[in-house]
């Protein structure tokens, strides 16, 4: 018997939208979360409103600096046109504040809601019923109470720990065994998401390049061309 054959997998594209944000490859390695019946392996972490309509990740996490504002929201899920994660708060933006951003969120299609790691339990609790879509409850490094956290009503966990999280994510699924779902950041590089998988991510959140940079390699290759002709 020979190994397994490799799928052929047809592409198709307009004559315009050939540009576009792709995840990497590696990401596929992923087991995915289940959620309202979609398996999603990849989350886009931008706000950016154009690479969000031109990429080809599974969901959208939008999560920003700043307190939440539900016409912000409102855009994104407009220009969206895969499941949108949430961001509702945990720093500066606690309590009622959140707990209503997170139910116009949901009202508004959202799939989710993401709380930022300083967010109390107690305000967990609150949003977790009060909404009818997953909390993802965000953890940067192993002192955040997750356990607390799940406890609270958090569905899945957001492992945020820059270089260390692949480490953090082990731990974790250590402590809170196979089935919870995680979800966790990559890095930038191929090696750094698998082994943020193998240490036991189910989906990974990517940073995308910025349209900056994005336009910049095209004006780039339009030089590039200039000087060839």
């Amino acid at each position: 018997m020979s190994g397994k054959k490799e799928k052929n997998i047809p592409l198709v594209h307009s004559k315009l939208r050939k540009s576009f944000v792709k995840v990497p490859e590696e990401v596929y390695k992923a087991s995915g979360i289940m959620i309202f019946e979609k398996r999603i392996k990849s989350l886009l972490f931008t706000t950016d409103l154009a690479i969000i309509r031109n990429s080809n990740a599974d969901s959208i996490m939008a999560v920003y600096p700043y307190t939440p504002q539900s016409t912000i929201s409102s855009a994104i899920l407009d220009v969206a046109n895969v499941p949108c994660f949430i961001g509702v708060g945990g720093g500066t933006t606690q309590g009622l504040r959140s707990k209503y951003v997170a139910i116009d969120a949901e009202l508004s299609g959202a799939y989710g809601v993401v709380v930022n790691s300083p967010m109390p339990n107690k305000d967990i609790k609150e949003i977790a019923n009060f909404i009818d879509v997953p909390v993802i409850a965000t953890v940067t490094t192993l002192k955040d109470d997750y356990i607390g956290k799940i406890q609270a009503g958090a569905e899945i966990l957001n492992v945020s720990g820059g270089r260390y999280t692949a480490d953090v994510v082990k731990e974790i699924r250590k402590d809170i065994g196979d089935k919870f779902p995680i979800i966790a950041t990559g890095g930038k590089t191929g090696e750094s998401i698998l082994e943020t998988i193998y240490a036991g991510a189910n989906a990974i959140s990517y940073t995308p390049p910025s349209s900056s940079e994005v336009f910049g390699q095209m004006m780039d290759k339009y030089r590039n061309e200039d000087v060839a002709h």
